[in-house]
């Protein structure tokens, strides 16, 4: 059984893929807790692997990615249920705070590092070798130790969006870096 927040559809509004329809697949629990955060981490459903393939399944009409969410999705992502939402013929993308091994078989990884954040509640030391892209909550501090994370793509992306200007400013300064908007929240949608 998995613990399941929440399955939806709708745009990707973050990193690489922002504005690609996906079916996002929040699990609850994480082993982190960030000030920030804006997710329920305790609030779910248990569902078996066949039960979130049919859940996706009925969301996801032409739609062929499902991105897996936390809290943490390392928590509870295993090879059966990658091998379950392939055998239905999904991608897979994991949004992780790097902190525990994936499973084999995920298609896209996004690193989200927690490290560095101030007031962090648990152990954010990232274990992960690699990613196909890094996204960083900027808080104003140096972050460049992620820009040399081997990753394809590496973002910065404002806090909330509460410190846009702070956050435009050091990727004028430091052009490695690509901006990532929480275009979700711009446009309302989940």
């Amino acid at each position: 059984m998995y613990r399941i927040n929440e399955i939806f559809y709708s745009l990707q509004g973050e990193g690489y893929w922002t504005g690609t329809p996906m079916v996002f697949l929040r699990m609850s629990g994480c082993n982190l807790r960030c000030p920030f955060c804006d997710t329920d981490h305790e609030a779910h459903t248990d569902m078996t692997a066949e039960q979130i393939v049919e859940a996706v399944s009925a969301v996801s009409g032409e739609c062929r990615r499902v991105c897996v969410t936390g809290g943490e999705p390392s928590l509870q992502l295993d090879l059966p249920l990658v091998e379950a939402l392939h055998g239905a013929g999904y991608r897979i993308h994991v949004e992780t705070n790097g902190t525990r091994p994936l499973p084999e078989g995920v298609d896209w990884v996004t690193l989200s590092p927690k490290a560095d954040v101030p007031d962090l509640k648990g152990d954010g030391t990232v274990v992960m070798t690699q990613a196909d892209e890094v996204k960083v909550v900027f808080l104003g501090a140096d972050v460049e130790k992620w820009a040399a994370f081997p990753a394809t793509w590496h973002f910065l992306q404002p806090c909330s969006c509460s410190n846009t200007e702070l956050t435009v400013d050091y990727i004028l300064r430091h052009p490695r870096w690509r901006l990532s908007l929480q275009t979700h929240k711009y446009l309302n949608i989940r």
